[in-house]
């Protein structure tokens, strides 16, 4: 970092990750500023979804792991996620039971200010009227990229500072990859979250 620029929102440094024996990063550095759009391309097995995971206290670690300045690499995941990241993990994970609207409203558990989160219940369905629409709906039976929304909005009830997104894309028609990746660049903008 030079004399007077501002430090990154997270830094990422000599990051090792295992599942049980099995390590599967070996040492990664990056960091990400405020408001930035970062993408992290692999193969598939190549270690993506092992970094976000890594990042959210979900997988063994070593290494240093600092956000907005703390470490974060000994916090429970509560905690990570109380501190404002928010993770959209590979196929999508929605709670398929309970309605849109339930799922929404867990992604704001952390948060005790009901008026805003009403208001951001409110944004959300602004972005994705769609699940307005469906807000009484079990979210099992929504289609892909529905879920998708969903689980991209849940992310957003918490207010997140990083928004950590697990091939957002999969599966999806590219019609819906091109609406969402739209509105996540609109919340980029807007919003000032890095992703």
């Amino acid at each position: 970092v030079t004399a007077g620029a501002a430090a990154p929102l997270l830094e990422v440094a000599n990051l090792h990750a295992a599942y049980g024996s099995t390590r599967v990063l070996h040492g990664i550095d990056f960091h990400i500023s405020e408001g930035e759009v970062t993408a992290l391309l692999g193969a598939n097995g190549a270690g993506k979804t092992t970094t976000l995971r890594a990042l959210c206290a979900m997988v063994r670690t070593e290494g240093s792991i600092r956000f907005g300045g703390q470490p974060i690499e000994r916090r429970a995941t509560e905690d990570i996620v109380r501190l404002g990241i928010a993770h959209v993990p590979d196929g999508r994970g929605t709670f398929a039971h309970l309605t849109t609207e339930e799922n929404l409203r867990l992604g704001a558990y952390v948060r005790r200010d009901k008026a805003a989160i009403a208001h951001d219940l409110e944004r959300v369905y602004g972005y994705f009227p769609r699940l307005r629409e469906r807000r009484g709906q079990q979210a099992g039976t929504l289609s892909g990229g529905e879920q998708q929304m969903l689980a991209v909005s849940r992310a957003l009830m918490l207010r997140p500072r990083l928004l950590l997104l697990d091939g957002p894309s999969f599966g999806l028609a590219p019609l819906i990859v091109r609406e969402l990746f739209g509105i996540l660049r609109a919340i980029n903008r807007q919003d000032n979250i890095s992703m």
